[in-house]
C-alpha cells in the first residue's frame, strides 16, 4: 500500500526538472498522476517513465496562464482519472534575465508575474472549488529562496512574484482549512535540474555550494521528498507554511 493510493495528483510543469521528480515520486507512492507541460514530447516521456515503473499517468498540455486551458486540463483529468485531490502548482520560472529595475519593461514585468503568480492563482482557482465540495484536498504552491533572499542574480520581478505566492498560500490556507483542504508552499534554492546542470559552469557551482551550510547543491529529488511529506497524512496538521528547500542558505 502506498501513501497516496487512490488519489489523483496534478503536477503542473512536470515535463522535466522538479515537477517531473515530484510526479514520479507521487506515482511510486500510489497516486495516479496528471503530467503537465507545454511540449507534448517531453510530457509523454515522463508519462512513459511512470507507466514503465508500474504507475498510472495521464499526459496533458496547456498554458497555465490561460483560465480556458486550465479548465480543459481539469475536464480531461476528471474524465480519465477522476477528481484531483492533490494539486502541485509547480509551473513557473524566470522568463526575464536579471537587470536594473528601471531597465525592466512593463511587458517583461507582466511576463514574470503571469508565469508565476497569475499561473498559480488561475490553477488553484480552477481546482479549489471541487476540493472544498468534497471536503478533502492538498495543494502545494512553488516559491523560491529568491523571495526572501534576493541577490543581484535573481530578477526582481521573479522574486516579487514568488513572494506573492507565499502570501497567497497563507491566505488560501486560512480560507480552505475549514473545508478540509490544506495549502502549503515549497521554496527551493539552487537545484541541479537538467537545465541548471548544463547552464551553470562548474566553477560557479562550486562557489554556490560553498554558500550553503549543507555543503552541496539541491536536487529535484530533495524537493520531491518534501512535496510528498506535505501531501501525505504525515503532515495532516500542517498548513499555511513555506518550507525552504535550501540547504540552510536562507540563514546566511
Amino acid at each position: 500500500m502506498g501513501e497516496l493510493d487512490g488519489q489523483v495528483a496534478l503536477v503542473t510543469g512536470s515535463s522535466r526538472g522538479i515537477g517531473a521528480a515530484i510526479a514520479r515520486l507521487f506515482a511510486r507512492h500510489g497516486a495516479a498522476v496528471v503530467v503537465h507541460g507545454r511540449e507534448e514530447a517531453a510530457v509523454t516521456a515522463v508519462t512513459f517513465d511512470i507507466e514503465a515503473d508500474g504507475g498510472r499517468a495521464l499526459s496533458v498540455t496547456g498554458d497555465v496562464t490561460s483560465a480556458e486551458h486550465i479548465a480543459s486540463i481539469r475536464s480531461q483529468a476528471e474524465r480519465e482519472l477522476g477528481p484531483i485531490s492533490i494539486l502541485v502548482a509547480n509551473a513557473g520560472g524566470s522568463p526575464v534575465p536579471p537587470g536594473p529595475l528601471e531597465e525592466l519593461s512593463e511587458t517583461d514585468w507582466r511576463r514574470s508575474i503571469d508565469a508565476n503568480l497569475t499561473a498559480t492563482f488561475l490553477t488553484v482557482k480552477e481546482f479549489l472549488p471541487g476540493m472544498k465540495a468534497r471536503g478533502r484536498g492538498c495543494i502545494i504552491t512553488m516559491s523560491s529562496a529568491a523571495s526572501r533572499r534576493p541577490t543581484v542574480h535573481s530578477p526582481g520581478a521573479y522574486a516579487a512574484a514568488k513572494a506573492g505566492i507565499e502570501t497567497l498560500t497563507m491566505s488560501l490556507a486560512l480560507q480552505a482549512g475549514p473545508a478540509g483542504v490544506r495549502v502549503n508552499c515549497l521554496a527551493p534554492e539552487t537545484i541541479l535540474t537538467e537545465r541548471n546542470q548544463q547552464l551553470i559552469p562548474d566553477d560557479v557551482k562550486e562557489q554556490l555550494r560553498r554558500g550553503h551550510p549543507i555543503q552541496r547543491l539541491g536536487t529535484p529529488q530533495d524537493v520531491a521528498e518534501a512535496a510528498l511529506y506535505l501531501v501525505s497524512e504525515r503532515s495532516s496538521w500542517v498548513t499555511g507554511i513555506t518550507v525552504d528547500i535550501a540547504g540552510g542558505a536562507v540563514l546566511v
